[in-house]
């Protein structure tokens, strides 16, 4: 997910309408239960691996930065670890630590000292995030839910969340432009109701299809999920390009490719009412382990990475180059400021 939310790799602020709404949980880490055993294990190998405790293991000042399982979260750590090493830092990557539960476990034992995070699912981790909050209320939130030993740096403008997605032809035929216009499927559709691909997290959300009949008037009970493996990748493209799929939920910094490398022309429907969380790239640390001059680095590196960036490296890594993540963040480093 893109770890961004839980899931499987792929791939962080909201605005309320004045609307009472009740707060929701948005932590996935439900969704994890099936995999809690292999979570457990794998917090014990990471406590055994990354002991910091040796000092064969880790020199003296060293900031560790690590990153989940999907090729996003360790493009970004291996930005962090170049400009950090620029700044005069001795740095060490320790990609692919896991799910957010076992990275997180890492980061709060000490194994590493700093991860990259999305503000609207790690603050929903750790408590509760009210609903339709915007970017200000996210970040409040995050504030107010971290443990204190843990601390969020200032967010990148970049973003990567999930995004419902219709293809430009059916969005021009049917006139659809929010998510409330979702509705209009149903009528046209000979069976009545409207396919959503996605992850089977999907389901579960509060953005799911509950979300979208609460907050946004469709039938609940004309939407049908059709289950994809691959958290809204080239699987559930082909499926909307195909027609498999009424309607698609692609993380807003996939690549919008289908398995055959061809792009899929789609409108990414809007959110007036913010029931999708905003998740804005966000590094956390463990308090006290940055000073002035690894923080310094780290919020240059927020302060001009954004959405279309993410994209971009995302394109690099999965498409027909297949750059390493080390290449990709060399070469986004070495660019500059646009």
């Amino acid at each position: 997910m893109n770890q961004r939310s839980g899931n499987p790799p792929t791939a962080d602020q909201f605005k309320g309408d004045g609307r009472a709404r009740r707060p929701v949980r948005l932590s996935r880490r439900a969704f994890l239960a099936g995999a809690a055993a292999t979570g457990a294990a794998l917090t014990g190998l990471s406590a055994c691996a990354l002991d910091p405790a040796n000092p064969a293991n880790r020199a003296a000042g060293q900031i560790r930065v690590g990153s989940a399982v999907f090729p996003e979260s360790e493009i970004i750590a291996r930005i962090w670890a170049r400009a950090l090493t620029e700044a005069g830092h001795d740095v060490e990557v320790v990609p692919q630590i896991g799910a957010r539960d076992v990275y997180l476990a890492a980061l709060q034992e000490g194994s590493v000292d700093l991860v990259p995070e999305y503000s609207g699912n790690l603050a929903s981790y750790f408590g509760d995030v009210p609903e339709g909050a915007d970017p200000v209320g996210v970040l409040a939130a995050l504030e107010a839910n971290l443990p204190q030993e843990l601390e969020a740096l200032a967010p990148a403008e970049a973003e990567s969340k999930d995004a419902y997605r219709v293809l430009r032809t059916v969005a021009a035929e049917h006139g659809l432009v929010t998510l409330a216009d979702l509705a209009k499927l149903a009528v046209v559709s000979a069976a009545g109701t409207i396919r959503i691909g996605g992850s089977p997290e999907l389901a579960q959300q509060p953005y799911g299809p509950d979300g979208l009949a609460e907050v946004y008037g469709v039938d609940r009970a004309a939407m049908e999920m059709v289950v994809y493996g691959d958290s809204g990748g080239p699987l559930t493209i082909r499926a909307l390009a195909d027609g498999a799929v009424d309607v698609a939920d692609v993380y807003t910094t996939t690549p919008l490719r289908d398995p055959s490398g061809g792009e899929v022309d789609v409108v990414t429907l809007e959110d007036p009412q913010q029931l999708i969380p905003a998740q804005n790239v966000v590094a956390l640390a463990r308090r006290g382990v940055l000073d002035e001059s690894a923080r310094r680095a780290l919020e240059s590196v927020a302060s001009r990475l954004t959405t279309a960036d993410l994209t971009d490296m995302n394109l690099r890594a999965s498409g027909d180059e297949k750059a390493g993540a080390d290449l990709i963040a060399r070469d986004w480093l070495a660019a500059g400021p646009s």
